[in-house]
């Protein structure tokens, strides 16, 4: 059987991805995972596959002495991840990105292991870029970023199977919800200071017309949730949050934005503009010029409900839900896979 190595973290963005690629090659392929003790680590372990921890740094981008030390740690995180390639002897490395992916790709680069990387934003991140050309493929989730690269293949985000066709009633009953529409709140794998503040400062508001299921990131619950206000730190049922909803208020990660596509979902986004390069913000507009999203700066978060009954009774982002081309990426990742190693 053919050994895959996939590797990606520093968030749930680059993790969740592989971990819907991964299902989809379970039992055709042995597969293992190389990352940091960061959050891929801990959702990782449920999949079951052997893990391999090589600690890359983060860049941080701003003035700081802490990236002094990068080069140093850097060589240390490649060393390890040759051992590790070597000790492996994968066939293939499969990277989602995020500087938990380097180390593994130059590795496979240099033990001549076929490399494929998936880049989920419009504009490529860092790690991309550096590695685009130690890659057989920069597979992508949209068709304007694959023309970037000589070697770019439009694919489409990778979607996980298990969150398509779950019974909205069982979804329902699971949060005690029937008779009001509902609001899921996402605010990423941390959650959003921003989006738990303005939130529950409109709860006066929104709950005679909504129930809200808000995931807000641990350690993020408020004390006495009122009737019809359900908050969970994570939900690992994300089949029944989004069965549940009528509408969801969200950051804008690309993975997030493709999968209530997907689902058909009308999503109020409210890009992360702080302490980013620019890649939500630019995702957002793309989506919302093709009417299949709206779209709400952080700074204008005072006008939360007015803009969510604006979406709840917008027509034309639900009928542009209905016939969107915006691609599935699974099977056509799977596909490439076995293009390059069979």
């Amino acid at each position: 059987m053919k050994r895959i190595l996939f590797t990606g973290g520093g968030s749930a963005g680059h993790v969740v991805p592989n971990l819907a690629v991964m299902q989809e090659l379970k039992g055709r392929y042995e597969l293992a995972y190389m990352g940091t003790d960061g959050i891929e680590r801990g959702l990782v372990a449920s999949f079951g596959c052997p893990y391999s921890l090589v600690n890359c740094p983060k860049l941080v981008r701003s003035v700081t002495p802490k990236n002094l030390a990068i080069p140093f740690r850097l060589a240390a995180a490649q060393k390890r991840a040759l051992c590790v390639l070597r000790e492996r002897t994968p066939d293939l490395v499969f990277a989602k990105g995020g500087y938990a992916s380097f180390p593994a790709v130059w590795a496979a680069h240099r033990l001549k292991v076929p490399v494929l990387t998936h880049e989920s934003d419009l504009s490529p991140g860092l790690c991309t870029r550096l590695v685009a050309r130690k890659c057989r493929y920069v597979l992508t989730s949209f068709p304007e970023t694959a023309k970037k690269f000589p070697n770019g293949k439009y694919v489409g985000s990778p979607v996980r199977r298990a969150l398509l066709g779950r019974d909205r009633n069982a979804a329902l009953a699971k949060y005690g919800f029937g008779g009001k529409p509902v609001l899921l709140v996402l605010g990423g794998g941390s959650g959003s200071r921003a989006l738990n503040e303005a939130v529950r400062a409109d709860l006066s508001e929104l709950l005679p017309r909504f129930d809200i299921l808000h995931l807000c990131g641990k350690g993020n619950l408020c004390q006495d949730p009122p009737r019809g206000y359900v908050q969970r730190e994570f939900e690992t049922d994300m089949a029944s949050a989004y069965a549940c909803a009528d509408l969801v208020l969200s950051r804008a990660g690309s993975n997030t934005v493709f999968e209530l596509i997907a689902l058909g979902k009308p999503a109020l986004l409210v890009p992360l503009e702080h302490a980013s390069r620019g890649d939500q913000a630019e995702n957002a507009r793309y989506f919302a010029e093709k009417e299949l999203c709206a779209l709400l700066r952080e700074r204008d978060l005072g006008q939360l409900t007015s803009a969510l009954l604006c979406l709840y009774g917008n027509a034309k982002i639900r009928a542009a839900l209905k016939t969107n081309s915006a691609a599935i990426g699974t099977d056509a990742i799977v596909g490439v896979i076995r293009e390059v190693i069979g």
